[in-house]
């Protein structure tokens, strides 16, 4: 089989399904799992356990498909728009979600779109090994997407490219072609470390290290228990993830807008409030959320963040009243939330 002459026209079917970067690079993880083994060590994955479950696996593609030679790493942007954060962030009413999660789940759509990859490269040779990731295995994307030359780490441990920033979602392709491999891309850092100094919780320890236990998108998302309270004021209004260490990065003035319909804003997320989110019943909550990340924190963890967000908002009336509405709610949870944002406000009126 002739690889070199079949890698740019995968580049171009990549292109054509949606992806607006595809490359190649090699699976071999080795120079990297030393690194991730001592993240784990210093236990900087908080409750995610199966990130300590999976250990090594990350890191040995070949172990969790057999026969892996090559990766093909597909880019696709997900900005439904371009705005300035610090307004939302400014305004404390309002509840800030991630530029991510505003739309539909982006789990589904990039699996499909590498499936019809791979079935676009099984047309043109016959059947051959792969299997696709998009976030849904114990898959090192950054580090494999970094080998393939379509970006690289970034000091807040997120992939940044020249000319698209870092509003993008990342897929993987495991396969057993032996194609050729694309050059990795130099870093463009230099000496900035905007990303460092803007992380409201200071979890980037240095550069390339971020400590996911005190990671906002952590504690809004993955962390399953009470959010510690010495965190707590420095989460803000924001109630599901944290942009900000992309949002100061100055290599996002080139990131450009999706055209995917399905990560158009839903549900007003880009400007609701705490108290009108807060509102919402869960049934309310599981209708809403139908097809978006969101949901899959559930209704319990959404109120436990809306209450912190609550807590940290100008003092009003109608604040103190939605805080009320929950202060005897059915989960130990949510009512101890509430109980310290509703404190939190008794000690900044006396």
């Amino acid at each position: 089989m002739d690889y070199t002459a079949l890698a740019p026209r995968i580049k171009t079917w990549g292109l054509e399904l949606g992806f607006q970067a595809v490359g190649i690079g090699d699976a071999d993880l080795s120079a990297a799992e030393p690194r991730l083994l001592e993240w784990l060590g210093q236990g900087w994955h908080g409750e995610m356990e199966y990130m300590a479950r999976h250990g090594a696996l990350r890191a040995r593609p070949a172990e969790l498909k057999p026969g892996t030679l090559r990766v093909i790493s597909c880019r696709m942007d997900y900005a439904a728009a371009l705005e300035n954060e610090e307004v939302s962030l400014r305004d404390g009413t309002r509840a800030y979600i991630a530029k991510y999660a505003r739309g539909r789940d982006y789990h589904k759509l990039l699996r499909n779109r590498l499936q019809a990859l791979c079935e676009r490269i099984e047309q043109a040779i016959g059947p051959f090994g792969y299997r696709v990731f998009s976030d849904s295995a114990p898959v090192m994307e950054v580090e494999l997407a970094a080998r393939t030359g379509i970006g690289w780490r970034g000091k807040h441990t997120l992939l940044l490219s020249r000319d698209a920033g870092s509003w993008f979602f990342l897929g993987e392709v495991y396969t057993d072609l032996a194609l050729p491999l694309d050059s990795p891309a130099e870093e463009h850092c230099g000496s900035c470390q905007k990303c460092i100094d803007v992380c409201p919780t200071q979890a980037i320890r240095a550069p390339y290290q971020l400590d996911a236990r005190r990671c906002i998108s952590y504690l809004t998302i993955e962390h399953k228990s009470a959010i510690p309270e010495e965190l707590r004021p420095l989460i803000g209004n924001r109630v599901y993830g944290c942009d900000d260490c992309q949002a100061v990065c100055p290599w996002n003035r080139f990131a450009r807008i999706s055209g995917e319909k399905d990560f158009a804003v839903r549900n007003g997320l880009d400007r609701a409030t705490l108290v009108e989110l807060f509102a919402w019943s869960e049934a309310e909550f599981d209708e809403r959320m139908r097809g978006s990340a969101i949901r899959r924190i559930g209704y319990e963890r959404w109120l436990r963040n809306l209450a912190v967000g609550l807590g940290n908002a100008p003092s009003s009336p109608e604040v103190i009243a939605a805080l009320r509405s929950r202060v005897d709610h059915r989960s130990a949870l949510v009512r101890e939330h509430v109980q310290w944002a509703l404190s939190r406000h008794e000690r900044l009126a006396a």
